[in-house]
């Protein structure tokens, strides 16, 4: 049963349990489906179950007698968490399960007696969330779902990916394994018939996606943290992993002593104030990233094809600002590299090696 029959199916009990119910017609109407799927929609309910009837003289369904789903005694502190998690996000989350989420909220709402709603709202009004930069999840919404319906039914998918690695857009029948959400976006880990083997993609670079008849075999001991290794993020590099140390200034090291980077992390604190940071990852492209955000206030003291990394890129952001003309035309430089500059790289690195 897909997700959307699922979501369907809740929301009919919902009507049928509320006022003097429906007929077929309304409720199709109101579940935005055929009567054919509805009459289909009720035989599933009963045989579920669930305690339907039907009145001949009104021609309506209803559920009588009960609540089939009944009404949950929220604390204040559990209504205002679901309440603000749902009503301040808006549309900013990026999640696909917000929008369902958020209607529930209301119902929530509405329910409450008049005082503890006025507190809720109060209190609500006085907490705001901010998220980072997240994808636009409207346009892989429909994606997303098609991904939970193969996966649930064990369907094979063709896609049309728009490839950032490959620079352009790849067809390729996935056999699609688990869906993650991290940081800003969902990615399905499935395995790629281009690619032969199990591969990250983010399912917003999806540009067209086909159910197929084939099914999968979802393999052994498959696990999303097997899969990652010990990635500083999505992209493990093959190879074995590697230790990286990399020493922060005074200015951002309290900062970034205060997050759990990763799960390997290990800090050492200087008495100057500075702090080591120790980590296993498994390649050193997308923690180079990370140490670049920081500038000046970071230096990689291991391993060498890291600092060389970080050298390289440094210098073409260098020649990069050189050749659109961007640099003070100011005396004393060797290279491009103010003189004062380079002397204070040559003292850390000699305080680094003593």
């Amino acid at each position: 049963m897909t997700l959307t029959r699922i979501t369907r199916l809740l929301e009919l009990v919902g009507l049928l349990q509320s006022g003097r119910g429906h007929n077929a017609q309304s409720l199709a109407v109101n579940c935005r489906v055929s009567r054919r799927t509805i009459f289909r929609d009720l035989d599933i309910l009963r045989l579920a179950g669930v305690p339907l009837e039907y009145d001949e003289q009104e021609q309506r369904y209803r559920i009588l007698g009960m609540n089939f789903l009944p009404p949950t005694n929220f604390t204040p502190e559990e209504a205002l968490s679901l309440l603000v998690l749902c009503y301040d996000l808006g549309d900013r989350s990026g999640i696909p399960f917000h929008a369902p989420a958020r209607a529930a909220a209301i119902k929530l709402e509405s329910a409450l007696p008049e005082r503890l709603r006025e507190y809720l709202r109060e209190a609500a009004g006085a907490i705001h969330l901010r998220l980072g930069a997240t994808s636009g999840s409207n346009a892989s919404a429909p994606v997303y779902q098609q991904l939970i319906g193969a996966i649930a039914r064990r369907r094979c998918v063709r896609i049309e990916y728009d490839s950032f690695s490959d620079r352009e857009i790849i067809r390729t029948k996935l056999s699609p394994y688990r869906l993650l959400f991290s940081r800003r976006s969902w990615f399905v880990f499935a395995r790629s018939s281009v690619h032969r083997q199990t591969r990250t993609f983010n399912v917003a670079r999806i540009r067209n996606l086909e159910e197929l008849d084939e099914r999968f075999q979802f393999p052994r001991g498959f696990s999303i943290e097997r899969q990652l290794r010990n990635a500083w993020h999505l992209i493990p590099e093959p190879g074995p992993d590697q230790e990286i140390v990399v020493r922060f200034e005074k200015l951002v090291a309290k900062n970034v002593g205060e997050v759990t980077w990763h799960k390997t992390q290990h800090l050492v604190w200087r008495d100057d104030g500075r702090l080591d940071f120790h980590v296993t990852v498994s390649g050193i492209q997308e923690i180079a990233w990370w140490i670049l955000g920081y500038g000046d206030q970071v230096e990689v003291l291991q391993p060498q094809a890291l600092r060389d990394l970080i050298i390289s890129r440094c210098q073409q952001m260098l020649t990069r600002y050189r050749d659109t003309g961007s640099l003070p035309k100011t005396g004393g430089r060797t290279g491009g590299v103010p003189r004062a500059a380079r002397k204070r790289a040559t003292s850390k690195r000699r305080a680094r090696l003593s």
